[in-house]
């Protein structure tokens, strides 16, 4: 037995998580999705990881890629990220700004840093799907503050504050 889902995204409401936007080329088209479960790995090699609902819109889409990117999103990009949260929403039309990368992969511009990972490894956990990228390219963006998910919002966060408390 497991505790309730609302008891458990309760007691994680003040953990903060990174956000990003998951994206890759569908057979459709380019498509997106903004996570908060991005997470590095290994070093050497170099492996990240990310996880996505069963029932998400963007899973059925990407599920076959072969190819993906993670985009880490800057203290700026709130708009971007509800965008590409959003059911049915056209994430890939103005005001979206993006270009085509390595292997195809759909990427959005001005981000703090682009990662372009092979599928390395996809198994089903719970109500989730944990997929594994060998990460193949990376490019660092210009710098900025990041853009995080705490107590149900998205927030700027302060580097400033942070340096401090070091």
């Amino acid at each position: 037995m497991t505790v309730e889902p609302t008891a458990l995204r309760s007691a994680l409401r003040p953990h903060a998580s990174g956000v990003a936007v998951l994206t890759a080329q569908g057979p459709a088209g380019p498509a997106g999705v903004t996570i908060t479960s991005f997470t590095s790995l290994s070093a050497s090699p170099a492996l990240v990881s990310f996880a996505l609902a069963e029932t998400s819109s963007t899973w059925a889409l990407i599920r076959d890629s072969h190819w993906f990117g993670v985009q880490l999103l800057g203290a700026h990009q709130a708009e971007l990220a509800h965008r590409f949260a959003t059911r049915g929403a056209d994430r890939f039309s103005p005001p979206t700004v993006w270009h085509t990368g390595p292997h195809d992969v759909p990427l959005l511009d001005d981000c703090l840093c682009w990662l372009v990972c092979a599928q390395h490894l996809q198994v089903r956990v719970g109500d989730h799907h944990l997929v594994v990228g060998a990460v193949a390219h990376v490019r660092e963006g210009s710098p900025g503050e990041s853009l995080v998910h705490l107590h149900g919002r998205l927030r700027p966060v302060d580097s400033t504050t942070s340096r401090e408390s070091t």
